[in-house]
């Protein structure tokens, strides 16, 4: 039966997914991504491998082509911009990724950085715990406008939430609900909260760039929980440190983890997460569980969210 590698940090060996995949009869291999990796080490882990339930691996045309017996590869969250996935299609190797699997853990979590942001919740208790007792006034988020970019499963379920706080909700797609449809510099300009929610292409990649952050509304917030290149970082610590911003959370950077020299280190209004926006208990689960049937699903030539445009091996 065919070895599927694992490498997806939550999963480990004797949990429901290893379980269920044993129990069709699979070999599992667990070597879990818990920082970079370089290329010779993925394609040893990959040596001998069919299917591969990965994390943010790198997964380069390089890598891939030096995988001989690969054949399915299932990324067990949205993104999949690690993934080579034009060089995927014509090795012959399905790629897949799980659309919406813990879209509800990443509109929670997104609201928790909005009152985070509005309230000063990480610098107080910082200066509680370095001895102080900050009483800085902070604001509420009813009466507030929440711009969203992007209109994918994240933004749906975040749109309700924000709602429900009172805020007003501007989206540069069509949503559900009570929610403005409007231009990007439209939604620059008039939100109090910017929350990014779209997808890393070449096309997106530093969308918000200085430009971008011009155009933002004096004294918002920038909230990032989709992908780091999204945001220009450069410029934000510019916009931020220069007082045009009030702040941001990010919950993901251009390189994880963050590096000991990184220029987002040390700034004043900005607070940097560990990429955990859809780590939940509940989440985890599902997309392991998800992400294995789907895996089976691929191996078995019927992938049901294939990204690949699969071609015969040259």
């Amino acid at each position: 039966m065919s070895t599927i590698l694992i490498t997806t940090d939550y999963l480990a060996p004797g949990d429901e997914v290893d379980t269920y995949l044993t129990g069709l009869g699979f070999t599992t291999r667990h070597d879990p991504m818990r920082g970079p990796r370089r290329p010779e080490q993925l394609i040893a882990a990959l040596a001998g491998v069919e299917g591969a339930l990965i994390a943010n691996e790198p997964m380069s045309a390089g890598v891939l082509r030096q995988a001989s017996d690969l054949r399915a590869v299932v990324r067990t969250g949205v993104g999949y911009d690690s993934v080579d996935v034009t060089a995927a299609g014509r090795l012959g190797i399905s790629v897949s990724n799980l659309p919406g699997i813990n879209a509800n853990a990443v509109a929670e979590y997104t609201m928790g950085l909005l009152l985070a942001q509005a309230r000063y919740l990480v610098p107080m208790a910082a200066g509680v715990a370095a001895g102080g007792w900050p009483r800085t006034d902070g604001h509420e988020l009813r009466g507030r406008t929440l711009g969203l970019i992007g209109r994918g499963a994240v933004a749906q379920r975040v749109a309700p939430l924000a709602a429900v706080f009172g805020m007003t909700v501007l989206c540069t797609g069509s949503l559900p609900g009570p929610v403005t449809r409007v231009t990007l510099d439209e939604l620059l300009r008039d939100a109090d909260f910017v929350s990014v929610h779209t997808a890393l292409t070449p096309l997106t990649r530093h969308l918000i760039d200085s430009a971008a952050l011009a155009r933002m509304k004096p004294g918002a917030h920038l909230i990032n929980t989709a992908r780091g290149p999204l945001v220009d970082e450069a410029a934000l610590v510019e916009a931020v440190r220069s007082g045009r911003l009030a702040g941001a959370a990010l919950d993901v950077v251009d390189v994880e983890p963050l590096p000991a020299d990184s220029i987002l280190r040390g700034v004043a209004g900005i607070t940097v997460y560990s990429h955990m926006a859809g780590q939940t208990a509940e989440a985890r689960l599902a997309a392991g569980m998800e992400g294995a049937k789907e895996l089976v699903a691929a191996l078995d030539g019927r992938p049901a969210h294939s990204l690949t445009e699969l071609k015969e091996p040259a």
